[in-house]
C-alpha cells in the first residue's frame, strides 16, 4: 500500500473527472484575464515596439541607469544580508543561552526590532544617529535598517532551526566531551541551516525587495532610479515611458529573486547529498566502545 493511499483516499473516476474540468476552466479563466490585460494594453498603445525600444537604447541612457541602480541595490542587499545572518545567528545563540543574563537581554533587542517597522528604523539611522557623532549617509542608513530589522527576524528562524534538531544530537555530543560551544557550532548549527534554508533563502529574498526602501532616504537603488527616469521622460515626451520603465524595474526584481532562489536549491540538494554520502561512508566498527571524553576537542 502507498503512502498516499494511507493519508487519504485516492480520488474515484468521477472525483478526477471533476479536477480535471476544474483544473480547465481555471486555466482558461486565467488565459481569458491575461488576453483581457494584453488586449486593453494594446488598446492604449502600451505594446508599441517604439515604447519599449527605450529601454535598450543606449544614447537614451536607460540601460546605463538601470544597471547603476542594480548594482546599487544588490551591494545594499549583499552587505545587509551577510551582518544579518551573522547577528542573527549570534542572537539565536544567545537566546538558547543556559544564562538568564545573557538570554533575557538578547530577547529584549530580537522582540524590539522585530517590532518596529523597517521604515522607522532606516528614518532613525539617517535622522538622529548623526546627532549623536555617527556619520551616516543614505546607504548607510539603509544597510543599518535593513541589518537591524533582518537579524531580529533572522534570529527567530535559526532559534527555530536549531530547536527542531532532535535532542539526542546534542546529547550524544555532549557524551561525547564536547563544550557547549562546540556542540553548537559543530553538530547544532550544521543541521539546522539545512533545514530551515527553504526560509532563510525566503527572508533573503524579503530583504532584497525591502532594499527599495532605500529611495525614501535618498538612495539611488532600482526603484528610485526608475522613478527618475519615468520623471524625466514625462517632463521631456509626456506619459509615454511610465508602464515600461517600471515594468522593467520589476522583471529585474524578478530575475534576481529567482536567481537567489535557484542558487539556493543548489546548494540546499549538495549539501543534502554530502550529508547523504557522509552518512554512508561512515566507518562502522560495531566491536568498537567510545569513551565519553576520550579524544574530544577541549
Amino acid at each position: 500500500m502507498s503512502a498516499q493511499a494511507v493519508l487519504f483516499d485516492l480520488p474515484g473516476p468521477q472525483a478526477r473527472r471533476r479536477q480535471r474540468i476544474g483544473t480547465v476552466v481555471g486555466a482558461v479563466l486565467v488565459l481569458g484575464l491575461v488576453g483581457l490585460g494584453l488586449w486593453r494594453l494594446a488598446s492604449n498603445g502600451q505594446l508599441d515596439p517604439a515604447r519599449w525600444a527605450v529601454l535598450f537604447d543606449p544614447a537614451a541612457g536607460v540601460p546605463q541607469a538601470l544597471g547603476e541602480a542594480l548594482l546599487n541595490t544588490l551591494a545594499a542587499a549583499a552587505v545587509g544580508m551577510v551582518a544579518a545572518t551573522v547577528l542573527g545567528a549570534l542572537l539565536a545563540v544567545g537566546r538558547l543561552s543556559d544564562h538568564v543574563w545573557v538570554r533575557v537581554p538578547v530577547g529584549v533587542v530580537v522582540e524590539f526590532f522585530r517590532a518596529v517597522p523597517l521604515l522607522i528604523l532606516i528614518l532613525f539611522c539617517l535622522l538622529y544617529l548623526p546627532t549623536v557623532g555617527i556619520p551616516m549617509n543614505p546607504f548607510r542608513a539603509l544597510v543599518l535598517g535593513l541589518t537591524l530589522y533582518n537579524m531580529a527576524v533572522l534570529a527567530e528562524i535559526f532559534r527555530a532551526g536549531i530547536l527542531s534538531v532532535d535532542k539526542g544530537q546534542r546529547e550524544a555530543a555532549m557524551a561525547l566531551g564536547m563544550r557547549k560551544t562546540q556542540v553548537m557550532t559543530l553538530v547544532l548549527l550544521p543541521q539546522a541551516v539545512r533545514r530551515m534554508l527553504p526560509v532563510l533563502v525566503a527572508q533573503l529574498v524579503v530583504l532584497l525587495k525591502d532594499s527599495s526602501l532605500g529611495f525614501i532616504v535618498g538612495y539611488v537603488e532600482l526603484l528610485r532610479q526608475a522613478r527618475s527616469l519615468v520623471e524625466f521622460f514625462n517632463f521631456q515626451f509626456g506619459n509615454l515611458y511610465t508602464f515600461q520603465l517600471y515594468v522593467a524595474a520589476a522583471v529585474i526584481y524578478i530575475v534576481v529573486n529567482v536567481t537567489l532562489s535557484q542558487v539556493a536549491k543548489v546548494v540546499e540538494r549538495r549539501t543534502r547529498s554530502n550529508a547523504k554520502t557522509a552518512a554512508v561512508t561512515a566507518p562502522t566498527d560495531p566491536t568498537s566502545t567510545i569513551t565519553p571524553g576520550a579524544g574530544a576537542p577541549v
